[in-house]
């Protein structure tokens, strides 16, 4: 018997119509927890389960890849966390959609999702369960505002954030904020033994050596955000974005945070909400163009450019720190992810797309909405989009940034020397190539 096997023949022992289901998925964390609330508030015992999805992990190439072992740690803490009360979490291994129908609780709560693929996941569990007479809940949790709660005066979505940001906070109260009170309904967790789960290597993953950011609120890094967030060789950000990424803490936690200590942090969450909005409202995004007419660029999508962008060997220093950083650790600062992605697109030429994707393969906090959101933003199609006249400078931006090169030499150690490679394009000419070629496909806009 195989593990997934395994695993589901253990659940099938636990969920029962007597039980309802929580399916955690990305909100891995016991407190403040809307959909884990209104479970526990529900009258049944509780069986908290989390699905190793075969549908995403068989996609990934990286069999190391740390995002798969930051959820399976932060599982394992959540774990413990319910042993410690005398229950459990169930984790199986396989298509939720194939899972469902073999198991039969009561009722299934779970939190919203919006990319693509969950909303067809979900449609599909939930139809096999109103098939069965078994209820489906979801609820808002991984935002602040979603779907058409914050709207323009006259009706419909905004697609500029600044009145959208203004509208939100005008909208935010304390309401919105305050925690879901989880811990007084600790009893309601069914009553178990620890459960087994499989492991790593029985889902064909293997461990990475890889130190995760804490799971702290630093508030005197917060505090001191409008200062330090675009110097990248400062500690000058949260660094909390793989833990909002997967719920290991929650948004009205880190909410209530910013709008205590600083504007300018608050206004990244309210980012994040916006492109959540945004690709509820306009899904196509996802593989179009925003603006319809940049899907009309000539890319040159050269492969061997592309390579050199990807392992760091532009010979543009903050460039190859940046993409160098992201390869080793998962993580890129932000005012460099914005560097990095004005290059490929704008002085290479390369489709905005393939720099998405490869930044979904790599990025620790990797969210398709604030991915997509960031890189059409770059790329000048997408809403609120830097116009695309704008081609960041990477010597003007690293003498801004980091004048004392104290970020690029811990990436770039080889820098002034005979093995690090000249530029591979000059700027100007770059620059005046890219103004042409979007001129070019916008000239009927």
């Amino acid at each position: 018997m195989n593990a997934s096997e395994r695993q589901l023949k253990l659940a099938q022992s636990i969920v029962t119509s007597e039980s309802v289901v929580f399916w955690f998925r990305r909100d891995l964390r016991l407190e403040d927890n809307a959909g884990l609330y209104h479970a526990l508030k529900s009258g049944k015992p509780v069986v908290p389960l989390f699905i190793f999805d075969t549908c995403i992990l068989d996609k990934l190439e990286d069999r190391t890849d740390k995002r798969v072992v930051f959820i399976y740690q932060s599982l394992m803490h959540m774990k413990q966390e319910l042993e410690s009360m005398g229950s459990s979490l169930l984790i199986l291994y396989g298509d939720p959609v194939k899972l469902f129908p073999q198991l039969h609780p009561a009722a299934v709560y779970t939190n919203h999702d919006f990319e693509p693929y969950a909303k067809e996941r979900d449609d599909a569990v939930k139809q096999n369960l109103s098939s069965r007479q078994i209820t489906f809940h979801t609820f808002k949790d991984h935002v602040i505002f979603e779907k058409d709660e914050v709207l323009k005066d006259a009706g419909g979505p905004y697609t500029v954030f600044t009145p959208y940001s203004r509208k939100w906070k005008a909208k935010l109260n304390a309401f919105y904020i305050k925690p879901y009170p989880n811990k007084k309904y600790h009893d309601a967790y069914f009553r178990s033994k620890p459960l087994s789960v499989p492991s790593l290597g029985e889902m064909n993953f293997s461990d990475a050596d890889t130190a995760f950011p804490e799971r702290v609120i630093k508030t005197s890094i917060i505090s001191r955000y409008h200062e330090t967030r675009d110097l990248p060789a400062m500690p000058g950000t949260s660094r909390l974005s793989v833990h909002l990424r997967f719920g290991t803490v929650s948004i009205r936690k880190l909410a209530a945070v910013g709008l205590s200590k600083n504007e300018k942090w608050l206004n990244e969450l309210i980012w994040r909400d916006f492109y959540q909005m945004i690709l509820w409202h306009f899904p196509h995004v996802v593989n179009r163009a925003f603006k319809a007419d940049y899907d009309n660029i000539q890319w040159r999508n050269n492969p061997e450019e592309f390579q050199r962008w990807c392992t760091g060997t532009t010979g543009y220093p903050i460039v190859d720190a940046g993409m160098r950083e992201l390869n080793a650790t998962g993580f890129m600062h932000n005012r460099v992810r914005m560097v990095v992605a004005s290059f490929l697109c704008k002085h290479l030429l390369i489709d905005w797309r393939w720099g998405e994707a490869y930044f979904a393969a790599k990025l620790l906090d990797f969210d398709l909405a604030s991915n997509n959101g960031g890189w059409q933003w770059a790329a000048g199609s997408g809403c609120d989009a830097a116009p695309y006249f704008r081609v960041f400078n990477p010597q003007l931006q690293t003498e801004k940034f980091d004048p004392e090169l104290k970020y690029i030499r811990k990436w770039v150690p080889e820098l002034n020397s005979n093995s690090y490679p000249k530029p591979m394009v000059d700027h100007a000419f770059a620059r005046k190539r890219a103004l042409e070629t979007y001129a070019d496909a916008l000239k009927n806009q």
